[in-house]
């Protein structure tokens, strides 16, 4: 007799439901959400189990390398695709979700996720570091001169801290009572840039030792942010095919409709790692309106300017980007500019 179980995990409890390869349940129940827990609840309650489903989640990644090490067969797939199917149920609840969860571990019509190893998670966290430090450091900015501008005070065009200072204390010789009281944000908005500053000098250093960036950074446009959120997105560039489904997964591929006559293709999905999709989409900007060297990929991208629009061909270029990327990992070679 096959089994399947079904994990739906929460923060504190995991519920997990055994059924067999007809469809006959055979177990369900709670348990902790820790690895060992659940691969000894699956021992005493689905001994021999064939396959194990869990979503997409913040504890995903750890249960799935938990559950790996224990030797249980386990896999995560897209939380959004098993939503579909869970939606059937009349009533939502963690144990019915455990149940559907089994029954798509049952039939095997699902698609599974790849999980990245350690590495590469701890590269991604320095990247999402800088990554909020940005936004951080773009909204104390804004939120600096916006409170300026209440006082009739505008700080202009400043391209450095120092700049940005020395205008700040001409400002403030207008209104001297404004010191003390932006004193704060702006100890917080330098204490920020420097943080930014280091993380970005290390993720540097990190990407032009490594031989894989080393040689995507020989691309026009693509810096080492690009180039490292690249190969820490992809981590495999054996797992596509073609180099179009480097640029699907970015979700830089246009939504298609098609049914009987009716073929319809709309805006780009937007679907997979918005952090890659983000970093392609500068890198691109990067290629069409500051490299100032001709390339064959440049100038194709200021004929879809003209033709389309800047941002269609922003769009337009980051796809072919993540293409040209995959292309040169994957052969190990380095961009040639004729």
């Amino acid at each position: 007799m096959t089994i399947f179980a079904g994990l739906d995990v929460s923060d504190k409890t995991t519920h997990v439901h055994v059924v067999t390869s007809d469809g006959t349940n055979v177990w369900r129940g709670v348990c902790a959400s820790d690895p060992d827990v659940i691969a000894k609840t699956l021992g005493r309650h689905a001994k021999g189990v064939e396959r194990v489903v869990l979503e997409t989640g913040p504890l995903s990644v750890f249960l799935y390398h938990g559950l790996v090490e224990r030797e249980v067969p386990v896999k995560c797939i897209c939380a959004r695709h098993a939503k579909g199917v869970l939606s059937t149920q009349v009533n939502k609840s963690d144990p019915h979700d455990a149940q559907g969860l089994a029954h798509i571990a049952r039939t095997g019509w699902f698609k599974e996720v790849r999980i990245k190893g350690d590495a590469t998670h701890l590269e991604r966290a320095q990247l999402k570091i800088r990554e909020q430090l940005g936004k951080a450091h773009r909204s104390m900015v804004n939120q600096l001169r916006g409170l300026l501008k209440l006082f009739g005070l505008r700080m202009g065009v400043v391209t450095t801290p120092l700049k940005r200072r020395a205008r700040l204390d001409a400002l403030f010789g207008q209104r001297p009572e404004l010191r003390g009281i932006m004193t704060p944000l702006i100890a917080s908005l330098e204490a920020v840039e420097a943080e930014l500053a280091g993380l970005t000098k290390a993720l540097t250093v990190r990407a032009t030792a490594d031989p894989v960036t080393a040689r995507l950074m020989t691309i026009p446009g693509v810096g080492p942010i690009t180039a490292l959120t690249f190969k820490s997105s992809i981590e495999d560039p054996g797992r596509f095919d073609r180099g179009a489904d480097a640029g699907a997964f970015a979700g830089l591929a246009p939504r298609r409709t098609q049914s009987g006559e009716r073929d319809h293709k709309g805006r780009i999905s937007k679907a997979g790692d918005a952090m890659l999709r983000s970093a392609l989409y500068e890198a691109a900007n990067c290629l069409i309106t500051r490299v100032k060297r001709p390339c064959a990929l440049r100038e194709w991208g200021k004929c879809m300017a003209e033709a389309k629009g800047i941002k269609c061909a922003r769009v337009a270029v980051a796809r072919k980007l993540a293409i040209l990327l995959h292309k040169l990992w994957l052969t190990e070679t380095e961009f040639c500019w004729n």
